[in-house]
């Protein structure tokens, strides 16, 4: 041990003759035969067994948020879970998966449920502003039976329905190759499943589809057929029709769904008139899996479920990227007012004063400085976002009022200081914005 405390004491006093060589400006020649000394004493010296070095790092698929992304996600899930409770959607936490015994008394049209899903989907994606969109849906029971009665065999229904469902991505001639050259599908089979789901449109095709000569004669596809007719006009009821497109191509690869699915996407605006408008991804999903549920329960009940899912990362982004675009500022914060003061030797009176609106409830900061400038604190307020600043001066003390100040309009009010609470709620009413 002493050996090693001697050679540390001669590495220090080594680095210190390096450091006071820079500070002379000495020659870069005797700079660097010193560290060489340097380095070769550190050398010796070896690791510090003592010593840990802790590397930081992120879980592999996961990333750190900053205040500013932070207050995009915040404002997204706001959005989402205020459209949900509005729908009269309650609140869990599902960190073990129980089960629980379900009785459903008497009828229902599952097309309801359907119809409202696709109506929070709608009221989320126009209340987030993120673009036009689109929201495409096809029923599982018509995709199995236009399967059928295109003669594809029972064995290859999955693995072709996840081949059509890259329609959206590439052309129908890559989807039929990939059909006929990897998956062995006859090729007059393949160009018939091409006649259908290259078809897309309103109820006024699942008409046209209810009088196919041979995919009514099919009992699935009729009854899927039969209830997205149902479901359009639900769709109408609720305003929403005119965003939502039958779309024999959307096919959704998981096998538990059993009825209903649909997919939203974001359109590009066309770069030519007449051109119709491209689809740039997938922003939520959903659809009918009333087999899912009994798959957990020991008697096998069929208990009815349809739902959706928000692709809240992709959202964020978008959002994100849309603000980048616009040059627009974010709040970090929901800080409502500022408690500023105009003269020196006025932080207890602004620690005091803080206090008294946090008490109140009202979202308040101030600098940590003992006496910053009136200029700085003010600077601040524009820097981030906050509405109000209300400033304590030696005269506003002795008159029992206090100086309440608008930060955009710059324009400033007495106010007493028994009023002031009230004068700020009043103020603060409108909700935060992420701009």
């Amino acid at each position: 041990m002493a050996e090693r405390a001697a050679l540390e004491e001669l590495v220090r006093l080594q680095g210190e003759r390096v450091r006071g060589l820079k500070q002379q400006k000495a020659s870069a020649e005797q700079i660097e035969e010193e560290v060489a000394k340097l380095l070769k004493l550190k050398a010796q010296l070896g690791p510090d067994e003592g010593k840990q070095k802790f590397v930081l790092k992120t879980p592999k698929g996961t990333r750190d948020y900053s205040p500013r992304q932070m207050a995009v996600r915040e404002k997204v899930f706001d959005v989402i879970v205020s459209c949900f409770k509005r729908h009269g959607a309650e609140v869990i936490d599902t960190p073990v998966f129980e089960l629980k015994d379900f009785d459903i008394a008497g009828q229902f049209d599952p097309m309801i449920p359907d119809a409202e899903c696709l109506k929070i989907m709608c009221e989320i994606l126009s209340s987030l502003q993120i673009g036009d969109f689109l929201v495409k849906v096809n029923d599982r029971r018509i995709l199995d039976g236009m399967f059928a009665i295109c003669g594809v065999p029972d064995s290859k229904f999955r693995t072709i329905c996840s081949s059509v469902d890259k329609l959206d991505k590439v052309s129908w001639e890559e989807v039929k190759n990939e059909m006929v050259g990897e998956k062995g599908l006859a090729p007059k089979v393949a160009d018939r499943i091409g006649d259908y789901v290259q078809q897309h449109g309103g109820v006024s095709l699942v008409e046209q589809l209810l009088q196919d000569p041979e995919l009514s004669q099919n009992k699935q596809a009729l009854e899927g057929l039969g209830d997205l007719k149902i479901l359009f006009e639900y769709l109408t009821l609720f305003g929403i029709a005119d965003k939502i497109s039958f779309d024999l191509s959307l096919a959704r690869g998981l096998d538990y769904y059993t009825g209903v699915i649909y997919e939203a996407v974001l359109l590009q605006t066309p770069v030519r008139a007449g051109e119709e408008p491209l689809g740039v991804g997938s922003v939520a999903a959903g659809g009918r899996y009333d087999g899912l549920v009994g798959m957990f329960d020991p008697k096998g009940r069929k208990v009815p479920c349809v739902g959706l899912s928000i692709g809240v990362e992709r959202i964020f982004s978008i959002v994100e990227q849309r603000l980048e675009a616009l040059e627009e500022k974010v709040r970090t914060t929901e800080t409502q007012v500022l408690v500023a003061s105009a003269q020196k030797k006025l932080l207890e009176e602004r620690l005091r004063l803080v206090s008294e609106l946090w008490d109140a409830g009202i979202k308040a900061e101030l600098l940590y400085k003992k006496n910053p400038k009136l200029l700085n604190q003010l600077q601040y307020c524009e820097e981030a976002g906050i509405p109000l600043v209300v400033i304590i001066g030696e005269q506003e003390l002795k008159d029992g009022v206090i100086k309440l100040r608008s930060v955009a309009s710059r324009e400033e009010v007495d106010v007493r200081r028994e009023d002031l609470v009230e004068e700020i709620k009043r103020r603060t009413s409108q909700p935060f914005c992420i701009c």
